[in-house]
């Protein structure tokens, strides 16, 4: 082979010597990764427990109010004992979607009647555990 004809094929394939990444390489960048994500992954997921509490809260507030809207559209000062509040999904003259009563954990919300908070009624999400009681995230959020 010439000399002219090796020139020639190095013009046409100039990257021919170095066709990818070498193993090296790709340890460095998946170590790097595997760094960054255990740094960044407890703050974002503590981030998206306090999200969910503070929708909780709103969604908790928002259910009180949509009963109390019931109790002034039926002329009534007091929940019945045996009000639920799937009722304020079902119906004609229904206020919310049954998805609404879902906390962000993906429990019902509760409904104690009478309240223990409020005199008349509560509105309950038992956090992340569903069970009553609990800190930080299964902390309960009350209306």
């Amino acid at each position: 082979m010439s000399r002219s004809t090796t020139a020639a094929r190095r013009q046409c394939h100039p990257r021919r010597g170095r066709r990818g990444f070498t193993l090296l390489e790709i340890i460095v960048v998946v170590t790097i990764i595997a760094l960054l994500a255990t740094l960044v992954a407890p703050k974002l997921l503590g981030n998206i427990g306090k999200a969910k509490q503070r929708a909780a809260t709103s969604d908790v507030a928002s259910i009180y109010q949509q009963v109390n809207i019931w109790m002034a559209d039926h002329g009534i000062s007091r929940l019945p004992g045996d009000f639920r509040l799937d009722t304020l999904a079902r119906g004609d003259d229904r206020l919310l979607n049954s998805d609404d009563l879902i906390d962000p954990w993906d429990n019902a919300y509760v409904l104690v009647n009478p309240g223990e908070v409020n005199p008349d009624f509560d509105i309950v999400s038992y956090g992340a555990d569903g069970v009553p009681g609990g800190e930080g995230e299964d902390a309960d959020v009350v209306n």
